[in-house]
């Protein structure tokens, strides 16, 4: 037997039974490879289950892990983090969407800088913007669903599997659709804005998974009724950062022409 180190329990196993700690073992060669492989292993592993089984069924992959099994899915918003990442490297160094959109805006609005400001900061902090808008959106499924049982911050890890299931069905179907389009900016914005018609379907499928015994009307209406509410919040979203955005910009036009010589 032996004393963990970090709380002074006896440790009789491999972990110890009050802290969790690992028993001790020298830092050695040894060590560093075998943590090594546990560390990319594991998560390859568990990234690749969850991905796997949100594919499949994302409902229950959710319900799973909400009611404790666990153990083996990738954490929730580290799964955000990743396929965020994925999808805008895909979005905007493969695809190059963000070219096509600047293209057919400026076709469309002659230049607007107001519009080129909008699509920058869009572009600059997508990540961001989507670790703001999951906390958002389980408002809305909060408000409808939260008859069924489930608190606000269960909502979140909803949301959170509601984002990948989205994510994985942009960088598997519609960004190699785009990819034929890439020389056709107009095709590629068309489809992109298409794609929001998927959501509604989507979610239904992701709720009857999560709310099997519930019936799919039901769930359809409860659907529609957070969809428009976050539509609502999502807009109130989207006018106070575009006048963030408008009124940042009138500022920096009249400090260049404050500072340009006369």
């Amino acid at each position: 037997m032996e004393i963990c180190k970090n709380c002074g329990h006896t440790i009789t196993l491999n972990f110890c039974a009050n802290c969790g700690q690992k028993a001790y073992r020298r830092i050695d060669k040894k060590y560093l490879w075998d943590e090594f492989q546990y560390t990319v292993l594991h998560t390859n592993k568990a990234f690749l289950y969850s991905v796997k089984n949100i594919i499949r069924n994302p409902g229950r992959t959710a319900r799973e892990f909400i009611d404790g099994n666990r153990v083996n899915h990738y954490r929730p918003l580290l799964l955000v983090f990743l396929v965020s990442g994925i999808s805008t490297f895909l979005s905007f160094k493969v695809v190059k969407l963000d070219d096509a959109i600047r293209l057919v805006n400026a076709a469309k609005h002659k230049d607007s800088p107001f519009l080129e400001d909008v699509m920058t900061f869009l572009s600059s902090y997508s990540t961001l913007i989507t670790l703001l808008l999951i906390p958002l959106l389980a408002i809305a499924t909060y408000t409808s669903f939260k008859k069924w049982g489930h608190n606000y911050y269960e909502h979140i890890v909803i949301n959170s599997y509601i984002y990948t299931l989205y994510t994985l069905l942009l960088c598997l179907v519609i960004y190699p659709t785009m990819y034929f389009f890439r020389y056709n900016p107009e095709e590629m914005v068309s489809i992109s804005s298409y794609t929001f018609l998927l959501i509604p379907p989507l979610l239904i499928w992701y709720f009857k998974g999560f709310y099997p015994n519930q019936p799919i009307t039901k769930i359809a209406l409860r659907v529609l009724s957070s969809s428009i509410l976050a539509i609502v919040l999502y807009t109130i979203i989207v006018i106070l950062v575009c006048m963030g955005i408008f009124i940042l910009s009138g500022n920096n036009e009249q400090t260049m022409e404050y500072v340009k010589p006369r």
